[in-house]
């Protein structure tokens, strides 16, 4: 009997969102870096974009399957420190779900950007003479200091992002788990237990 079997574990949704994600802050990204004035208001709309979709996130962690919620992202010591033991084994990690590293990372991220969209709200733009929406609302001073959190935070993201992607090839190469067609299929490779049928026409539950 093989030690592993691929099952749906991602959900439809969950799978539209995370590619509608990375379009909405990959874009929000490049309309800022290369902002010019006649694009810098789309960087704006990309931010809003992002924003009603982590607000979608937060409905979905908390009602959607469990795989996605909230619950299952927060790693516990025990199966964190027993997945670091064997991170670096050749073999896939059979995880039914994000790997407790792989959790903690998604939580990370859905932090930084929500503090990218929030600074955004109340940042300017001096040299294109442009604003967040929201920046009246506050004083001068609040609004220096939140555009530069806001250029901080990029950096940040920018270094995740690179992150992210360093995992998936480290997965796909060293440990022989290819993360992005499971997050295309809703398929994952999961280590095999007892009683576990091998579903393999049964598509992935939307």
């Amino acid at each position: 009997m093989s030690r592993y079997q691929t099952i749906p574990v991602w959900d439809g949704i969950t799978r539209t969102w995370h590619w509608l994600l990375a379009l909405a802050v990959t874009s929000g990204w490049l309309l800022g870096e290369f902002r010019t004035f006649n694009l810098v208001q789309w960087h704006f709309y990309a931010g809003y974009c992002t924003g009603g979709l982590l607000l979608f996130r937060v409905y979905w962690g908390i009602t959607g399957p469990p795989p996605v919620r909230f619950a299952a992202l927060v790693p516990q010591p025990r199966p964190l420190i027993a997945y670091l033991r064997v991170l670096f084994r050749r073999e896939p990690s059979g995880v039914a779900g994000h790997s407790p590293l792989g959790g903690l990372s998604v939580l990370v991220m859905l932090i930084l950007l929500t503090v990218q969209v929030c600074t955004g709200l109340f940042a300017e733009d001096d040299s294109l003479f442009h604003e967040g929406p929201l920046s009246d609302t506050v004083s001068s001073a609040t609004v220096r200091k939140v555009t530069s959190i806001h250029h901080q935070n990029s950096r940040l993201l920018l270094f995740m992002f690179g992150l992210h992607i360093g995992v998936m090839v480290f997965y796909q190469v060293w440990k022989k788990e290819n993360l992005v067609r499971a997050m295309l299929s809703g398929r994952k490779l999961v280590r095999a237990e007892p009683g576990r049928s091998d579903p393999k026409d049964e598509p992935p539950r939307d």
